[in-house]
């Protein structure tokens, strides 16, 4: 742990997670799915880390690592300057007060047996000692502030339409005042429209309750409107992090740069130079030697193939691992004419 890990609400530190591939009548375990592999990051307080990548590559599985929801193969997680790691059942629940998560699909996530009052006063029935109608207000205030009435309360989740619903699981994470929120994917089952409306009001309360956010999308248009950092994953690992402002202006990876180049533009008309990344991702079961993106990148060389590069600061606050950026290359990528 750094220096300053005092200052980080959440620390991250070399985070695995291996699946078994389990065979036969025995069930004998003949692989492992390296579904993330020495993950390393922190978060500051009031900041939000986006975590974006492809399907596949293993955000998601970070994110219910941190809550415990799986358990890790290796790593050590730390909130607020607890190794959360190391926590037993009684002890994580106190932790879990303090980590709350906002899952991608809003109607999968709610009890549909459950009023809206009663789901988000569950989170208050755990981990507060306070008395029916205080609770009550509580919840009715908390459902308020994230845009819905207090009547709400006594709706069941199929009567609210898809924005209200993700309004409804915010308020179940927000109402026990936690010091993370993690959001996994919140917007992308929601109509366009919606989206902005939502990422606002996540925005809003993260500046009123001074909330920090690990974001988890592969949008990058919703990450470059909501998040501070970002923290590009490929194949079970990080592969560069960076202040949003410059890694959209001046990605180091070749793959953080083809992610960018891919996002469609907002005039149909406009064109660019793109730098095309071919193949399909190599499985993780049995992911590739040295740096995992050399069979698909267009850059790479001998000493990709054999030796993983290092996650290194070329820049202040700049973090990338890739063969080019070391001994302070900060050269731009070339791209096809």
């Amino acid at each position: 742990m750094n220096a300053n890990a005092q200052a980080h609400v959440l620390e991250v530190e070399n985070l695995s997670k291996h699946f078994p591939v389990q065979r036969g009548l025995l069930r004998r375990t003949v692989a492992q799915v390296q579904a993330v592999d020495g993950v390393n990051f922190f978060i500051k307080p009031g900041e939000t880390l986006c975590l974006v990548g492809e399907s596949g590559c293993g955000k998601s599985t970070v994110g219910k690592l941190i809550l415990r929801f799986i358990e890790p193969t290796g790593g050590r997680i730390t909130l607020g300057g607890v190794d959360v790691t190391r926590l037993n059942q009684g002890e994580m629940r106190q932790y879990r007060r303090n980590a709350q998560m906002v899952f991608q699909d809003p109607y999968a996530s709610l009890n549909p047996r459950l009023t809206a009052g009663t789901i988000v006063a569950e989170p208050l029935e755990n981990f507060e000692t306070m008395g029916a109608g205080e609770r009550e207000g509580r919840v009715a205030a908390v459902l308020e502030r994230v845009g819905l009435r207090a009547e709400a309360m006594r709706r069941y989740p199929f009567e609210f339409s898809g924005g209200q619903r993700q309004r409804l699981g915010i308020a179940r994470a927000l109402a026990v005042n936690p010091r993370l929120i993690i959001a996994d994917e919140p917007v992308s089952a929601l109509d366009v429209s919606v989206q902005a409306q939502v990422l606002n009001l996540l925005m809003d309360l993260q500046d009123e309750f001074k909330l920090t956010y690990l974001f988890i999308s592969h949008d990058l248009g919703v990450v470059e409107h909501i998040g501070h950092r970002i923290a590009v994953m490929y194949l079970g690992k990080i592969v560069e992090i960076a202040p949003k402002e410059g890694l959209f202006e001046y990605p180091l990876h070749p793959y953080t740069q083809a992610l960018i180049d891919a996002a469609p533009l907002p005039d149909p008309r406009a064109k660019r130079q793109r730098l095309v990344i071919e193949g399909d991702v190599p499985s993780p079961i049995n992911p590739p030697s040295g740096c995992r993106f050399h069979t698909r990148c267009p850059f790479a060389f001998a000493r990709c193939k054999t030796e993983e590069p290092a996650m290194r600061e070329t820049a202040p606050q700049r973090f990338v691992a890739c063969h080019l950026r070391e001994d302070g290359n900060m050269g731009a990528l070339a791209r096809p004419a």
